[in-house]
């Protein structure tokens, strides 16, 4: 099985986020391919299949240690992939997922994807939060997957240092703190963190962004946005909110090929 590594929300070679994609030609175990993106070893692995009945792909995603139900930048990669790869004609591809139909179009040297808004509501932190944190903060809300913080400005965003031992006992997927950037022409900035499914900072994540942007379109008033993620390797993402849905561009490049030997199923 051919096996890929693409770096998403970059044009640059080692920035944006790594991604593994691998194109399977038949169904996988969950346990298999649990074992192939613990091997792999990046915050996520894709895993791609044509579906035999009806168009479009199948397509899960795994960090080293869970399955999860939604990743942007891995789907990003897998849409490269197809696309670079397989030199296929298609435009749009439909990728069937846990988190229901999402779309990739290809849009020149950009990919955009069709993801659902996952909006958060103010409320009660648990104590190991804030603790965790270290910081004061401006507001905390909560969606069905994560959390989001506002902080003071890029300055405490840049310098945070996480308590993960505090994070690693909090009741979410992830952590998601953000504030206005200082650059005139970046809207808002963030960055992620996943302890708990054994990612302690992700270095650009798309899915995050379903919740920044509704978040960012109540405090702006404005549907379009451009958005980097401040980990070491920085991505940048162009943004806008369709009704219920967030359109969220990016560009990605491949970075290795190779091929999965020895895989028993």
């Amino acid at each position: 099985m051919n096996i890929y590594i693409v770096d998403a929300f970059s044009n640059e070679p080692f920035r944006g986020n790594p991604a593994a994609v691998c194109l399977l030609e038949e169904e996988k175990s969950e346990q298999w391919m649990q074992q192939v993106a613990c091997e792999m070893n990046l915050s996520e692995t894709a895993f791609v299949l044509r579906r035999t009945e009806g168009d479009g792909f199948k397509l899960r995603w795994f960090t080293p240690v869970a399955e999860v139900e939604l990743c942007g930048h891995a789907t990003l990669a897998s849409a490269h992939v197809l696309w670079e790869q397989l030199a296929l004609d298609e435009q749009r591809l439909s990728f069937h997922t846990k988190s229901g139909m999402l779309h990739a179009t290809r849009q020149g040297d950009w990919i955009q994807l069709n993801f659902p808004l996952e909006q958060e509501e103010e409320c009660v932190p648990p104590p190991q939060l804030i603790v965790g944190l270290g910081e004061r903060f401006h507001y905390i809300g909560r969606n069905r997957m994560d959390y989001l913080i506002e902080v003071e400005d890029e300055g405490v965003l840049r310098a945070l240092k996480p308590n993960f031992q505090e994070w690693s006992t909090v009741k979410a997927r992830g952590i998601i703190v953000t504030c206005r950037a200082k650059r005139p022409d970046v809207d808002f900035v963030s960055r992620c963190f996943y302890p708990v499914i054994g990612v302690n900072e992700d270095p650009v994540t798309g899915s995050a962004h379903c919740c920044l942007a509704p978040y960012w379109q109540k405090r702006l008033d404005k549907n379009s946005f451009t958005a980097v993620q401040l980990s070491k390797r920085e991505g940048l993402l162009m943004l806008r909110i369709e009704n219920d849905r967030i359109l969220m561009s990016g560009q990605a490049i491949t970075t290795l090929a190779g091929k999965l030997l020895n895989m028993p199923s």
